[in-house]
């Protein structure tokens, strides 16, 4: 079984419309100008440097931007040209809610459970149903159409309806999940991490922000995924990280293998909640709690040192791949070495220029969607999604012919750029060799 990171391609649409609240990086960086190919690019060269060092990546395509179906829903009639221009003139928040780029952050396109973990050994993928933001709840049923059009074996492959589209079963996915793996080719331990308890008014909650991920979604998922109960375990956040801008679980912890790299405000009764997990690991879980002595949660969150992947090198040990910000923060910078020279787990750091998706509040482990597969299941895919340096080549040479340069929140109106957007996409799912997954290719 070898692990393979799904990087989500950042759309043509990317801009900065600072949708997401509780999200500071992007409430910060609202209404800047985005230059939507460096984004792609930059999220290119991530996935192109990781697979040249042996990381199985593979790729994600983006959604169809504006969405227009979602502006008809909304009352918006004629043909689509208008409908963009209208909504710019009489709606433009909106506008901009239908044109986001965010289903870039694949780990927020679904919860997957690996086959040796699922009672009737398959892969299983819950979408997220993303009920928390409106400009991200319209990604839920185009996530579940590409991940059918994807793992389309139902020997291998199970891809769920998303939950109930109710804020009781709020669910962000994988941003919200980590598996641990105690010992190869055995089940793993699977950590859901939730911020709120829709049923229990006593569960403690932020005051400022809300919480995104419910436990009853979590416990929903363990369930239909099949997991042992017995490896399974279920951690809340710590509220007042919520309110200082850990919106997803994945801004504040991240893990691999038997490690867990936390901080020491990460989540509610967190001594029992190491405990659990070092019960049910064994005892080579090795975790590495940072304390708020040396890296703030402010700290945390300016730099998204836990927006990381972890990943094994050759030798035993792991990289930690972590976006540029990390080098800048002093305090961060200094723990990092640290951290490196302690002989421990994680020996070396790869650090990523990802500017353009750390601008809209999205690092590193935002940008991938990891899921564990066997030989077999990944020789059942029948799209080109895995990446070689073909690939890579077609990709590249597609975004630096597609994308502006150069996108402004009042651009969004511009018919051209419905336009070129759905021709981009449509040469895209060609280059991956996808049936017509966006609705103008089954519409038209």
């Amino acid at each position: 079984m070898a692990l393979v990171n799904f990087d989500g391609i950042p759309g043509p649409t990317h801009n900065y419309a600072g949708l997401a609240r509780g999200n500071l990086a992007a409430e910060r960086n609202a209404r800047r100008i985005a230059n939507p190919r460096e984004a792609a690019l930059q999220g290119l060269a991530k996935a192109r440097a990781l697979a040249a060092r042996g990381h199985p990546q593979a790729m994600l395509p983006p959604q169809e931007r504006p969405n227009v179906r979602a502006l008809r829903a909304l009352g918006f009639a004629g043909p689509d040209a208008e409908i963009v221009a209208r909504a710019r003139s009489d709606a433009p928040q909106l506008l901009a809610a239908c044109s986001s780029a965010a289903a870039m952050w694949a780990a927020n396109a679904a919860t997957v459970s690996p086959s040796i973990d699922t009672s009737d050994g398959r892969v299983h993928f819950t979408p997220a149903n993303l009920t928390s933001h409106f400009h991200r709840s319209i990604e839920a049923a185009a996530t579940t159409r590409v991940l059918r059009a994807i793992f389309a074996d139902a020997k291998h492959f199970v891809v769920h309806d998303p939950l109930p589209a109710a804020s009781q079963f709020g669910d962000e996915g994988a941003a919200n999940h980590i598996r641990f793996m105690p010992e190869p080719g055995k089940p793993a331990v699977e950590l859901f991490v939730f911020g709120r308890a829709a049923y229990d008014a006593g569960t403690p909650a932020p005051r400022k922000w809300a919480a995104r991920q419910t436990r009853e979604a979590s416990t929903a998922i363990a369930r239909r995924h099949g997991l042992d109960p017995a490896s399974t375990l279920f951690a809340q956040q710590n509220p007042d990280a919520i309110d200082a801008g850990v919106f997803h679980n994945d801004v504040i912890a991240v893990g691999y293998g038997t490690t867990l790299l936390c901080h020491e405000e990460a989540w509610l009764e967190q001594d029992s909640v190491l405990h659990a997990l070092r019960t049910r690991i064994g005892d080579a879980f090795t975790p590495l709690v940072v304390p708020a002595t040396a890296v703030s949660v402010d700290d945390a969150v300016g730099s998204y040192l836990f927006n990381s992947q972890l990943l094994p090198r050759t030798d035993g040990k792991l990289v930690l791949v972590a976006p540029a910000e990390c080098r800048e923060n002093p305090r961060v910078a200094r723990w990092l070495d640290t951290l490196l020279g302690s002989g421990g787990p994680i020996s070396e750091l790869l650090a990523f220029d990802l500017r353009q998706s750390m601008h809209n509040g999205g690092g590193p482990a935002c940008l991938r969607l990891a899921v564990d597969l066997t030989a077999a299941e990944r020789a059942s895919i029948g799209a080109r999604v895995f990446l070689d340096d073909a690939l890579a080549g077609e990709l590249d040479a597609w975004i630096r012919r597609c994308y502006r340069d150069r996108l402004a929140p009042d651009d969004l109106g511009d018919p051209a750029l419905l336009d070129e957007s759905r021709r981009a996409l449509d040469e895209l799912t060609a280059i991956l060799k996808l049936p017509s997954i966006y609705s103008f290719q089954r519409d038209g």
